[in-house]
């Protein structure tokens, strides 16, 4: 069956199409570069893995609740609408929510795949290229594992949010070479890297968990990448440099506070789209979770030096201004230690599995 024929609504046959701007940056400077962008792309070339291996794929999966968290991370638990639904129809939303959330992850990651490109082709300096070109494959590959997951595991795809998509095209449209970076790198990777987290933590589904998981190993790479290439970029920029890009900043996070609002759920399932927005917008639950999903991104927004007034005001009224504070090493630490636990882990349970069949086996043949 094509993905065509899975999607929730009709989506266009064929390319989305991008203009592209910008030039095609050539260096004949191959000699070094900086220590810290040398050191990431070893780690990136280090860090490359087979999603078709390192993953069991034969783990189940509940459409009706593919991470199987409470159902309190419903953002419309507790409505008048949620109160007002049969378990079939709770269900109903469960399954049309994680297809709308995954969804949303793949499309993100083929925005990356994408993006990564880009850099590769339009950064100036060739230590960038050749971190970037290692992202290129990381996304490639977390595009194949999140089509697999939606199509093997849930059944149903979500067309891309106009939010997303918004963001995507000023990003991949603006002939300046750093734009990209800051739209992907920054804030894209940024709220897709904290998503992820929440529902890594939240889900009890090992098979989530897992490719969540091996997913944010990436992405915290990914993320260090953006800060070390636009610190030293942003440094250099004068005042009024600095401050059209903060003016990107903003509207690019009003655009990803939105991406996470569901309309298109509430919508596709016919149900009162104002009040389900609202209720969500009041939800104390919801409104934790949109706190959590700027963690990453405003220490590094604050990092690499877009930290006008414009920005701090933006994310006050955002209520995300305090994430400031976060240490951002630390919980990238955090994602890969938790990362290579979870494979520690699943390799001693197929283990112990594989001597529990061992002897199992041993003992019959003694019996006869």
């Amino acid at each position: 069956m094509s993905t065509y024929d899975m999607y929730t609504s009709p989506v266009a046959r064929g390319t989305w199409d991008v203009p592209a701007a910008g030039a095609a940056r050539f260096s004949w400077e191959y000699d070094d570069g900086r220590q810290r962008l040398l050191d990431l792309y070893q780690r990136g070339k280090d860090k490359q893995w087979d999603a078709a291996k390192r993953i069991d794929w034969n783990q189940q999966v509940s459409e009706a609740n593919v991470t199987e968290a409470g159902d309190e991370f419903c953002p419309i638990y507790g409505s008048r609408q949620w109160d007002k639904l049969n378990e079939r129809e709770r269900q109903e939303v469960g399954h049309h929510l994680s297809a709308w959330l995954f969804s949303q992850f793949l499309h993100g990651e083929q925005g990356a795949l994408t993006v990564a490109a880009r850099i590769v082709e339009s950064v100036p300096d060739m230590d960038s290229k050749f971190y970037a070109a290692t992202q290129a494959m990381d996304e490639a590959r977390h595009v194949e594992l999140f089509s697999r997951f939606v199509k093997e595991k849930i059944g149903l795809f979500y067309p891309v949010n106009p939010d997303l998509a918004t963001l995507l095209g000023d990003a991949l449209s603006d002939s300046r070479w750093d734009m990209p970076y800051l739209g992907m790198q920054v804030l894209i990777e940024g709220l897709a890297l904290a998503a992820f987290g929440v529902h890594r933590d939240i889900s009890k589904n090992l098979l989530v968990r897992q490719l969540l998981a091996y997913v944010m190993q990436d992405e915290a790479r990914h993320v260090a990448f953006g800060r070390l290439a636009l610190r030293d970029y942003y440094a250099q920029l004068t005042a009024a440099e600095r401050a059209d890009r903060e003016e990107f900043v903003v509207e690019g996070c009003y655009l990803m506070r939105n991406r996470f609002i569901a309309r298109e759920v509430w919508e596709r399932l016919g149900f009162d789209v104002a009040e389900c927005v609202a209720f969500t917008e009041q939800s104390a639950t919801q409104q934790a979770f949109r706190q959590l999903l700027f963690t990453r991104i405003v220490p590094c927004v604050k990092d690499i030096g877009l930290w006008g007034p414009k920005v701090r005001r933006a994310y006050a009224d955002l209520g995300v201004i305090d994430a400031a504070g976060t240490d951002l090493d630390q919980l990238m630490r955090a994602d890969e230690d938790i990362a290579e636990r979870m494979e520690l882990e699943h390799a001693a349970e197929l283990a112990a599995r594989k001597q529990e069949v061992g002897a199992a086996i041993e003992s019959g043949g003694q019996g006869s």
